[in-house]
């Protein structure tokens, strides 16, 4: 018996004729995948696909790399430089001078009147290495305010905080082929298969060949948890109770490795001290993780040969962040899972070059992890670049959670936004909307001119994007990578590099620090910089050549090193970055400060990515594949609360919190609890505008992933109609 429509022709995939293919790296998330990008007879751009001989895609890539090459046309780029008089007039048409000129000349006047930190910028994790290096240069070098940073602290400040208590450095220490070797993984607040397709592809191939335990750690049934052995349904930001009760039974079992404990690490006998108030039968009130349960995932990772960690955004986007981090490493460090073949705490990064941004921005610091508190890196940097040591501040000034409330009070009076888009990603949006308000002076750099923070700028400086430049990536597992340019930018459009040069040139200080031509001159300069005894971030060996014919190098790779191969894990020898070499146990206390579902607000908000999505919809809201399957704002909700609220499925309702509301579309769905409602992060004017955002003490990233709501009914006409305008671009 013959079923479906035997006379209808088959789907087809067209074919498309390929003259020639050139070699990129994906400009989404941070797996790192190489692609070819192929172009036909007249140089026009057809089709991508994975490169297949890549360590780190192997060919594969997930539906938004499939889709990268419809970027380069898509609607609402920038073709030109737009300028206003005044924030009630519409854009005019400028010319890349006119355009520098005002910005440089606005910039200048700001600081002379209200000061040099008057100014602030605040960047990407999506530009390419060489252009963050140029960009550092010109703001500490050029510019000379101290309150810069990247929106990466509103992915990773966490992780990059957690790994510099506990090793005295930044940076990774494992790296994609641990899964090749682990015995254990216990993976917290990470969905891999729809945040990291690809990674989850590298796991899923490793436990079919050699099956081992995964835990998943996470509030909602995600897809990850829904493949794992173990799934611990945490009550929200009590991961360090939910470690602190694993350490306990490890210490009272004997079950850590204390060789490696008393040989590389300081701070042991303060750690045990404090997870002895960590008892599985108090703590199992906390983290909603029942005794038992606790005592055996606890058992099952320690005794493991060999066993890591994974994490993304439900661990660093808390108010307990940097030490959720901090408590990872402690559980791995207390079993010997540090530099080892299958024994890691990785976390696995948010965009595409936020590693880029930690190493050569200069955001938090000055390039190559060097730090602005230490005198010598200091005077390394201005001997280098011919600039007086003096120029460069002592300390870092405000991230980008900390200059947004600046300007509310009138100490920040000018931004320059490079790549993102806070009106969508930062937490409170009805607060952000305000302090837009207050500013003197907005210049937005965007691919896109129909941006939403556009809204409120005074110049707007059109970006190349992605493969209409060149330079390189760092992925999540420290593997530098390469993007050849592909086609030319975009209208008048330039690339990011080139408009920090000509801003350069603007500024006294631009005509006597030297700034390379071209990205791969910027490389050597890094190159150069990452050159020292005991550094870690070496790339010293590395060249655009070499990077594109090993499709991907690790560092440290230092000079000499023709093995193509690159360094897949760091402390292998039990060295780390701290003044005496052995690594720190952080003794964690949780305090719970978090805004917790009532009798107003009954639900825990929760909120993260969709496989068919990026951030902010900036770009894969214009790509009809990825947005047509998700194009709208959602809701997933428990059919059993759905029920008692009367909410069907597929209908709109309002979620309202203490700071605003949002209109989404009910998705009766068991993946949440009773009491919690899980929102895609990605869409403008949602999720954002219930959002508490209360800072990380260390990292100062908010806590996007806990807040309280309620549920209304609406009008269901007019929340269609709503939602009809926001999928208008």
């Amino acid at each position: 018996m013959l079923f479906g429509r035997k006379k209808r022709k088959p789907i087809l995939i067209p074919a498309k004729k390929v003259k020639e293919w050139k070699y990129t790296t994906c400009n989404y998330c941070s797996t790192g995948c190489a692609i070819e990008i192929g172009l036909d007879d007249d140089g026009k751009i057809v089709t991508s696909r994975g490169h297949a001989r890549a360590d780190v895609n192997r060919g594969k890539l997930c539906i938004k790399g499939i889709l990268e090459h419809d970027l380069f046309h898509s609607p609402g780029r920038g073709s030109q430089p737009l300028m206003r008089a005044t924030k009630q007039e519409k854009f005019q048409p400028a010319s890349w001078d006119q355009a520098l000129d005002t910005s440089a000349a606005k910039i200048r006047e700001i600081q002379e009147k209200y000061g040099r930190d008057s100014f602030a910028v605040v960047s990407t994790g999506q530009l390419l290495t060489e252009e963050f290096y140029t960009l550092g240069k010109l703001v500490r070098g050029c510019i000379g305010t101290n309150n810069y940073d990247g929106n990466t602290t509103l992915c990773m400040a966490s992780a990059v905080s957690g790994y510099k208590r506990s090793f005295g450095s930044d940076g990774p220490p494992g790296c994609y082929d641990d899964f090749e070797h682990t015995e254990c993984l216990m993976a917290f607040g990470s969905n891999l298969p729809e945040q990291h397709p690809i990674i989850y592809w590298r796991l899923k191939e490793a436990r079919e060949k050699r099956h081992f335990p995964m835990i998943v750690i996470d509030p909602r049934v995600t897809m990850l948890a829904q493949f794992a052995d173990i799934h611990l349904p945490i009550t929200p930001g009590t991961d360090c109770v939910l470690i602190n009760a694993m350490l306990y039974v490890m210490f009272d079992e004997g079950l850590q490795d204390q060789a490696y404990i008393d040989a590389h690490t300081n701070g042991f006998e303060e750690l045990k001290v404090t997870v002895a108030d960590y008892d599985p039968i108090q703590a199992q009130h906390i983290c909603g993780i029942d005794e038992d349960m606790i005592r055996h995932v606890a058992r099952l990772y320690a005794k493991a040969g060999c066993a890591m960690s994974i994490w993304t955004m439900g661990i660093n986007q808390s108010t307990h962040g940097s030490d959720g981090v901090a408590n990872i490493n402690n559980l791995n460090l207390v079993t010997g899972n540090i530099g080892k073949p299958g024994g890691t705490s990785l976390s696995i990064t948010g965009q595409c070059n936020a590693m880029g941004t930690r190493e050569w921005s200069s955001c938090s610091g000055l390039p190559g992890y060097r730090a602005l508190k230490n005198t010598r890196h200091r005077q390394e940097i201005a001997n280098f670049w011919g600039v007086d040591e003096s120029f460069f501040p002592e300390k870092r000034g405000l991230t980008q959670t900390d200059i947004f409330p600046a300007i509310e009070s009138g100490e920040i009076r000018g931004l320059w936004l490079v790549a993102t888009n806070p009106l969508t990603s930062m937490a409170n949006q009805p607060r952000i909307r305000k302090m837009f308000e207050k500013l003197d002076f907005l210049i937005v750099q965007d691919v896109y001119e129909d941006v939403e923070t556009n809204e409120y700028a005074d110049v707007f400086l059109p970006a190349a994007v992605w493969a209409e430049k060149e330079g390189c990536h760092t992925n999540t597992e420290r593997r530098v990578n390469l993007t050849r340019n592909v086609i030319a930018p975009y209208g008048d459009s330039k690339p990011d590099f080139w408009i920090f040069n000509q801003m350069a040139k603007r500024f006294e200080n631009g005509n006597k620090i030297y700034f390379p031509e071209t990205p791969e001159g910027a490389f050597e300069e890094m190159k150069h910089l990452s050159i020292g005894a005991g550094r870690t971030l070496d790339i010293s060996g590395m060249s655009y050549d070499k990077i594109e014919q090993a499709k991907g190098i690790q560092w440290p790779y230092s000079q000499g090193d023709d093995s193509l191969k690159g360094s897949p894990r760091l402390y292998t020898d039990g060295q780390y970055q701290t003044p005496d070499g052995r690594t720190n146990l952080i003794s964690v206390k949780f305090r719970d400060n978090n805004e917790k579902p009532d009798e107003k607000y009954p639900f825990w908000c929760n909120s993260g990515r969709v496989v068919e999505h990026f951030h902010t919809r900036t770009r894969t809201g214009k790509i009809g594949n990825c947005n047509k399957f998700s194009p709208t704002p959602y809701m997933e909700i428990n059919p059993d609360a759905a029920e008692a609220l009367g909410v069907e499925h597929q209908t709109y309702v309002r979620l309202v919190s203490r700071r605003g509301d949002a209109v989404v579309l009910a998705q009766l769905t068991h993946r949440v609890p009773r009491d919690m409602v899980f929102i895609p992060f990605h869409f403008h004017d949602c999720v954002n505008r219930l959002t508490l955002g209360l800072l990380d003490p260390y990292s100062r990233q908010p806590a996007f992933k806990q807040c309280a709501v309620r549920i209304e009914q609406v009008d269901q006409v007019e929340a269609a109609q709503l939602n009809l305008e926001r999928r208008s671009f």
